[in-house]
């Protein structure tokens, strides 16, 4: 396991983060560790499942991020899937 710090962004918040994930974390587990740091503080909860997008392609919920050859410092799109 290796540490992948990657910047961020859920979509509705305008605040640019930056969140350290490992490289077997999956897809579902990424949005988690990002919406941490925004649902609840300054976007509301919803119930429908969360996507991530990297260079433009929604990723599968359980590839990982290695998977995904997402590199460090990479920016992802995290959203609800409405």
């Amino acid at each position: 396991m290796a540490l992948v710090p990657l910047t961020a962004g859920f979509r509705g918040d305008f605040v640019v983060l930056l969140v350290t994930v490992e490289d077997t974390d999956t897809m579902n587990v990424v949005a988690q560790k990002v919406a941490h740091h925004v649902i609840g503080r300054r976007l509301p909860a919803k119930t429908t499942p969360m996507k991530v997008k990297h260079n433009n392609q929604v990723l599968t919920p359980e590839v990982t991020v290695a998977a995904a050859n997402i590199q460090p410092t990479d920016f992802v799109e995290v959203f609800y899937d409405e």
